[in-house]
Parts: C-alpha cells; sequence; structure tokens
C-alpha cells in the first residue's frame, strides 16, 4: 500500500472502528423501530413518526453539538454521545410505551448529531490537508458498510432474542466503540477549554459565515434531499410496477453494494484534482438517474436506474464532510460544521417529506422528476460556489472562490 494509505491507516482503530461499529448499531436497530412501536400498540402512522423522531433528533441537535464539541473537545464529545445512545438504547429495550420509545429513538438521533459531527471535526483537524478528502470519503464509506451489513446481523439478533436483540446488539457496537475512542489523544494536545473561551458563538459564526451559508449551504440541502430520495423513490418506484419485495431488495442491495465501493476512488479524485469534480458528476448523475425514473416499467429497467443512482451517490462519498471541512475555519470550527450538517440534514429530512407530500396530492412521477430537477439545480449551485482548484489551507477564506 502506498504511504497515503499507510498514512490513512493510523487513524483505522481509533476513528474508523468505531465508525465502522456505530454504523452497524445503526443498521441493525433501523428495520426494528417501527415493529417495537407496532408490539406497544401504535398505529402505523404513529410508527412512522416514531422511527421519524430519529431524524428530528438530529436535526434538533445539529447546532448545539458543535457548540458542545467546541466547548469539550471532540474525542470528549464522542464519548459523551456513546454513553448517551447506550442509554437511550437501554430505554428503548424496557419501554413499555409508545411515548417512551418515541423520546428514546429521538435521543438517539441527539447523540447522533454530536458522534457524527465530533468525528469529521477531529479529522478535519488531525489528517494532513492532501489526505482530507480520502480521510473523509472512507469515514463515510465505513460507515455505509456498517449500516449495509447492520441489518444481517441484527437479523441473527432477533432470531435469538426478538426486537431487544436488535438494539442489544447496537448496545454492545457502541460499547465497544467507546473503548476504542479513549485512547484517542485531543488533536495537537489542544486543551479543549482554553479553546472553547477563545470560540465564537453559534450566532457569531453563523453571520461571519453567512455567504457560504446562503450558497454552498443551500447546495448542501440540495445533495441532502435528492441523496435520500434516492432511498425512497427505488422501492416506492417498485411497489407502482408491480415488483414484489425480494426482487425490490434485491436491486436495492446490489446498488447499495456499487454505492460503497466508490467511497476511495471518490476521495482521491477529490484531493488530486478538486472537490467539483466529484461534487458537480455526483448531482448530475443522481439528478438524471431520478429524470428517468418514470421511463422504468420493469426490474431491468429499474435496476439500471438504481445502478446509476448507486454510482452517482458513491462517486459523491464524503463531499459534504469534505467542503465543510475546507470551509470551516479554525477558530470556531466545530460550531460552523453544527451549522453546516445542520444544511445537510435539512435536506435529508426534507427530501423524503416532499416526496411524500407531492405524491399524495398528484402522484409518485412528478414528485421524482422535481427531485430530478432540484438534482440539477445543485449541481449548477455546487459548480458555481466550489472552487475550481483544490484550496490549500491558507488560502481558505470563509467565501468560496467563484472560480
Amino acid at each position: 500500500m502506498s504511504q497515503e494509505g499507510a498514512s490513512l491507516r493510523t487513524y483505522g482503530l481509533s476513528v474508523y472502528l468505531p465508525s465502522l461499529l456505530y454504523g452497524i448499531g445503526q443498521g441493525a436497530v433501523a428495520p426494528i423501530v417501527a415493529i417495537s412501536a407496532l408490539d406497544l400498540g401504535a398505529s402505523v402512522g404513529v410508527a412512522s413518526f416514531v422511527v421519524a423522531l430519529a431524524g428530528l433528533g438530529q436535526l434538533v441537535g445539529d447546532l448545539p453539538a458543535g457548540a458542545l464539541a467546541e466547548r469539550i473537545g471532540e474525542r470528549r464529545a464522542m464519548l459523551g454521545a456513546a454513553f448517551l445512545l447506550i442509554a437511550a438504547l437501554v430505554a428503548a429495550i424496557l419501554a413499555t410505551s409508545v411515548w417512551v420509545l418515541g423520546v428514546a429513538i429521538a435521543t438517539t438521533g441527539l447523540a447522533g448529531a454530536v458522534w457524527h459531527l465530533a468525528r469529521q471535526a477531529y479529522l478535519t483537524e488531525v489528517v494532513p490537508f492532501r489526505l482530507r478528502a480520502r480521510a473523509m470519503s472512507t469515514l463515510g464509506g465505513v460507515h455505509r458498510i456498517g449500516a449495509f451489513l447492520g441489518p444481517f446481523l441484527g437479523a441473527g439478533a432477533v432470531h435469538l432474542a426478538g426486537t431487544d436483540g436488535s438494539y442489544g446488539l447496537h448496545v454492545v457496537a457502541v460499547a465497544v466503540a467507546a473503548v476504542a475512542l479513549l485512547g484517542l489523544p485531543e488533536p495537537g494536545g489542544r486543551d479543549p477549554q482554553a479553546h472553547a473561551q477563545a470560540g465564537p458563538g453559534m450566532v457569531e459564526v453563523a453571520r461571519s459565515h453567512l455567504p457560504v451559508l446562503r450558497t454552498l449551504g443551500l447546495g448542501t440541502v440540495l445533495v441532502g434531499a435528492v441523496r435520500a430520495s434516492r432511498q425512497a423513490v427505488i422501492p416506492l418506484w417498485a411497489a407502482h410496477i408491480g415488483l414484489d419485495a425480494a426482487t425490490t431488495s434485491l436491486i436495492f442491495g446490489v446498488a447499495g453494494a456499487v454505492d460503497m465501493a466508490l467511497f476511495y476512488p471518490a476521495g482521491k479524485v477529490m484531493d488530486r484534482i478538486g472537490r467539483a469534480w466529484v461534487a458537480v458528476p455526483s448531482m448530475v448523475v443522481l439528478g438524471i438517474a431520478h429524470l428517468v425514473l418514470p421511463l422504468a416499467h420493469s426490474a431491468p429497467t429499474l435496476f439500471g436506474v438504481a445502478m446509476a443512482m448507486g454510482i452517482g451517490n458513491g462517486i459523491g462519498s464524503g463531499i459534504i464532510m469534505t467542503l465543510g471541512a475546507d470551509l470551516s475555519p479554525a477558530v470556531g470550527r466545530t460550531t460552523f460544521l453544527g451549522a453546516w450538517r445542520l444544511c445537510s440534514d435539512l435536506g435529508s429530512s426534507g427530501g423524503p417529506l416532499v416526496i411524500g407530500v407531492i405524491s399524495s396530492a398528484v402522484a409518485l412521477a412528478p414528485a421524482v422528476v422535481l427531485m430530478g430537477v432540484l438534482g440539477l439545480v445543485g449541481a449548477m449551485i455546487l459548480g458555481r460556489w466550489i472552487p475550481v482548484h483544490v484550496p490549500s489551507p491558507r488560502a481558505m477564506s470563509s467565501e468560496p472562490s467563484r472560480g
């Protein structure tokens, strides 16, 4: 392996292994939450709302997560998130009512906001700039691998211990991840308390970086929306054209495998020739795939569209985290990243919501076409505001260049 690969390997046990374990736990629990709510007497609508509470908790937690990590440091923030998540999962296991389960699931979203932000901020601090995109894309890639493996491992846990088995698997995965984090040093021996005292507040950071948030931040909202839409429209369109669940799962799974395979090449391209060379093609491919999805009327044609979506999503692996790292200031970094992640999470939450609202009011095909158009608009925004060349750390300013 090259020296670059060896450099990234130094973060394997301390950063990437915990992310893999976290992803496994999330993947194991994801299919079980709705079933748990139904078992407690919830209607289908209420069960869906309980599932959505995880995303809502993450949205609510993004900005406070940035402030928390700024105050106590990234490593301590990740450890705190792990302990909070374990407490929430235990509460979910012990829940005897739907509202207790809902609070527990929302808390997992809060913990996730802190976890994801802190790990991104940590890598931003410790990884050499020349490897930043590969580090971020690998971080996203190992989490996706974990989320892919999680449902299979969770199925075995459910077979042994019922639905509680999946929550228990997540507890064990997070506990092991926390142990791996114990030896993680603060970046550069930094004193988090001294750092926090010198750092600006959320309002000040948001105001000073408004040019970024209203341009590339909007692009990030659209990236999140189109990416999340992909996960909803493939199974919905499969049901629309009459495919059975087994065929749908196979199509979705193969497309997901292609997605996972592309994370490292995507990071390498970003590091070598620039972020836009990945961000723009990713959104163009996702946008066009959404536009042609209504033309898919059979399993083979849907498979082709799903593969295109997998490729488009895969080549964009790590782009949001990389851009956030590039644009974040040295002082107030995690606070800025909290606002940056809020943009992405707003899109991720809003994309499926738009699909659902338009599908209910009109039809599924117009909703899919709209998301395709938004994908192409996102590509234009990213192409307009991402610097043409990879910016150097010293030349980085709070406002992206127009090159």
